[in-house]
């Protein structure tokens, strides 16, 4: 069985919902960086700060699971040809590629200005230096700590046409995704503490080989899950009750257990063995894809159209968010000038940097795309006009409702 063609398929504007909830959980996770790393461990808020950082650290792998999802949701009923591949591959280039080219050089630019020994006013560096070292940030997705994302995906979408192939000739392996997802991470997780000792591991594909084959597992099964995600719980049926509260029940608690964890370490200096880290993250991250994709049903049935248009304008301008965020959060941390980390108004202070970031990031993103020639070049694809989206909304929740 092959999903059906792709042309007549259903859209899913709930995933909007999707990608916004995972923008705010990557926005928390570096507006906390500083507070949970080094500045504020000695502060009576630093379980606060250490829940937010590592709470919210679902926001990367939820939109690669996301990327792998629609990507197999739309292609699984195509032909894999020639023709299909290279539309494929140009919009990449276009929209994701060169994104990703002009965001490096901007952040590479930034960093190298206000970095000591290797900055572009030292006499002593040569411009052929800062070449070099421009072009490996680019091969390892390292210009800014954010970017890495980006190159991941990059290195998914050379992946794409081999596994599209592979479950179009034999669809009975999508079945056996799951568990080969979790062999191919392990096994690379494994391999890297004993041997390999890669030190930017998280810039590479095989560290998120079960989200990315989870999406396409999901996307071949969807018709099978879409009546869980869509109803309420109360209208569940007893089976589809129980996967729920075992999904949030198990959620929570490796959520706070990976917390507890890394407070231990970070405040207390007790670690244990990396593998136990990358066991709670890798559990407590996929299972965040199940409920985060649950959140977003529930919300686009029940939420308010004001609330839908928000949620649905952020999740369509993410991508551009995410490459724009991370230079507003540089710039307001230059303005904590004296506050005590052990006092409420830095508790405010660092909280305060999500929504800055996140309304300046849009702002900046929304106007570009409205007024600057060649925007998608620069920030991806260009996202649907947003009165245009808010009808559509509208239509879906009167349709919703007649139902």
């Amino acid at each position: 069985m092959l999903v059906k063609d792709p042309a007549k398929k259903e859209r899913l504007p709930e995933l909007d919902l999707f990608r916004a909830f995972a923008i705010l959980g990557v926005i928390h996770v570096h507006a906390t960086s500083y507070a949970a790393g080094v500045q504020a461990v000695d502060s009576p808020y630093y379980y606060w700060f250490n829940l937010v950082n590592i709470f919210f650290k679902f926001g990367t792998p939820c939109f690669i699971f996301l990327s792998s999802f629609v990507l197999f949701y739309n292609y699984l009923g195509r032909p894999a040809g020639k023709e299909l591949m290279a539309r494929f591959y140009k919009r990449r280039l276009l929209y994701i590629l060169v994104p990703y080219t002009a965001a490096s050089l901007c952040y590479y630019i930034v960093v190298h200005m206000y970095s000591g020994a290797e900055s572009f006013f030292n006499p002593n560096v040569h411009v052929s230096s800062h070449l070099i070292w421009l072009a490996q940030d680019l091969a390892t997705g390292t210009a800014y700590t954010h970017l890495y994302f980006v190159f991941i995906n990059l290195q998914f979408y050379l992946m794409f046409p081999l596994f599209l192939l592979l479950f179009q000739k034999f669809p009975r392996l999508i079945a056996w995704a799951l568990p080969a997802g979790f062999l191919i991470q392990w096994g690379f997780a494994v391999w890297n503490k004993y041997d390999l000792q890669l030190v930017n591991k998280a810039s590479y594909a095989p560290t998120y080989m079960s989200y990315y084959l989870l999406g396409a597992f999901l996307a071949y099964y969807f018709d099978y899950i879409k009546g869980w995600l869509t109803r309420a719980y109360r209208q569940q049926t007893s089976r589809q009750k129980g996967l729920t509260a075992a999904l949030w029940i198990g959620w929570l608690t490796a959520a706070l257990v990976h917390v507890q964890l890394y407070h231990n370490g970070r405040a207390y200096g007790k670690w244990v063995n990396s593998l136990w880290y990358e066991a709670l993250w890798n559990i407590h991250t996929f299972l965040s894809a199940f409920v985060l994709l649950q959140v977003s049903f529930w919300v686009y049935r029940k939420a308010s159209l004001a609330v839908l248009s928000f949620l649905s304008r952020l999740g369509a301008l993410s991508f551009a968010i995410y490459l724009l965020h991370p230079i507003f959060l540089l710039i307001y941390r230059r303005f904590r000038y004296t506050l005590n980390p052990a006092s409420i108004p830095y508790l405010v202070w660092v909280w305060a940097g999500v929504p800055v970031s996140l309304f300046l990031a849009w702002g900046v993103a929304a106007f570009t795309f409205r007024w600057i020639p060649g925007a998608p070049f620069l920030l991806g694809s260009r996202p649907g006009d947003s009165r245009k989206s808010r009808l559509e909304l509208l239509k879906q929740k009167e349709k919703s409702a007649a139902v």
